[in-house]
Parts: C-alpha cells; structure tokens; sequence
C-alpha cells in the first residue's frame, strides 16, 4: 500500500489522525519559533516531507498555509532586516511581519481546531 494520497483517494480514520497531529504539532512549531527560530525549520520540512499525505483532506490547506506563511515571513524579514539602518524602516518592517505571522498562527489554529480547511487565495 502506498503512503501517497491520490487526489479524491478515501484517506481511513487512522491515516487522517495521523496527519491532523502532525498538522498541530507544525502549528506548534511555528509558533513555538518566536522565540526558537529553529523550530520553524524543522516544521517547513515536516511540510514538505509529508505534504503528498495530505492531498485530499483539509489539511492540505493547512500545509500549504503554512509553508506560504513561512516563506513569505522569511521575504519580510530579510527586507526588514536589509532596510533596519533606514530610519527604523526595517523596524517597521519586522514588527508588522511579527503581528502577521502571528495573526496567520492564530487563524490557521482556529481553523484547525474547528476542522475547517483554509481559504487560500
């Protein structure tokens, strides 16, 4: 039996646990990286490793919630932190990145904990 999930492929119970608790404990990582940068590396691979286990369940939308929120936090905090000497600019930059990471953490949470999927756009 394959560990992939085909796209409309019936995932069973114990696979779809499986993947929720792996789904909560990158949530967990991600935010446990505000204050130990490194737990989000270990939960951006843990997105793509596992990320074929997840086509065809929400948490697909989770997964890829959570890898454009790491790469476009990492875009934002380079900028930031290029832009720091120009009058605070890079200050600015870091703290709205910060508040919307946070803000994608909580939201992803939310949505996990209700069992919905995210709408990603």
């Amino acid at each position: 039996m394959s560990d992939v999930v085909n796209p409309g492929a019936s995932v069973d119970a114990v696979k779809l646990g499986q993947i929720k608790q792996l789904t909560l404990i990158t949530y967990i990582l991600y935010a446990v990286s505000a204050f130990v940068g490194v737990t989000a590396i270990v939960a951006i691979i843990i997105n793509y490793v596992k990320r074929d286990d997840t086509v065809g369940t929400i948490y697909e939308s989770h997964f890829t919630w959570q890898i454009r929120t790491f790469w476009w936090s990492l875009v934002w905090f380079v900028v930031g932190m290029a832009t720091i000497w120009m009058l605070g600019l890079g200050a600015l930059v870091l703290i709205a990145d910060g508040i919307w990471v946070i803000y994608r953490i909580v939201k992803g949470f939310l949505n996990f904990n209700e069992d919905k999927p995210m709408v990603i756009q």
